[in-house]
């Protein structure tokens, strides 16, 4: 068993040809303060099982801080079908939107999937404080207040906000 696929961005969906479409992926995150609060981000995560994989697995999916501890905790389930040695392996494909994602600082966030007694390493994420003229010790990034702010980041408003 291992992830095949693992990614952070802003919509994903499957079609009904059994294609995935991803939009908006990143790996980067501004914000103009701690804690900071992303309204919406999509984790996608592709885990491509054993042959003798079957059966309800349960899964826990943990964002973890830059220290270490989990700040988000996401329990889940899904079915392993059997499959015969001339077809691709299972594979489980998960779109899960988070909402209202809270960073209490600054720093490298990863995601960690559990599943049967094993660590699966997910996609990062890494925060930075956004300055007023753009994102601190960034060249080239354009400024918070531009609509695209550093490429490939979401602004994030302040924790508690009302925006």
């Amino acid at each position: 068993m291992h992830v095949q696929l693992a990614l952070v961005c802003e919509d994903a969906r499957m079609r009904p040809d059994g294609k995935m479409d991803v939009h908006g992926v990143f790996n980067d995150l501004a914000a103009p303060g701690f804690p900071a609060k992303q309204e919406h981000m999509v984790l996608v995560t592709t885990i491509e099982w054993d042959r003798d994989d079957r059966g309800r697995m349960k899964f826990r999916v943990d964002l973890k801080g830059p220290d270490g501890k989990p700040s988000l905790t996401v329990d889940g389930e899904t079915e392993v079908d059997e499959r015969p040695a001339d077809r691709p392996p299972p594979r489980t494909r998960l779109i899960m939107p988070l909402e209202d994602v809270v960073f209490p600082r600054p720093g490298r966030y990863s995601f960690e999937i559990r599943v049967k007694g094993k660590r699966l390493r997910g996609p990062s994420l890494f925060l930075m404080e956004a300055g007023e003229d753009g994102v601190d010790g960034v060249p080239g990034s354009a400024g918070a207040g531009a609509p695209d702010g550093l490429p490939g980041a979401t602004p994030l408003p302040e924790a508690g906000g009302t925006d």
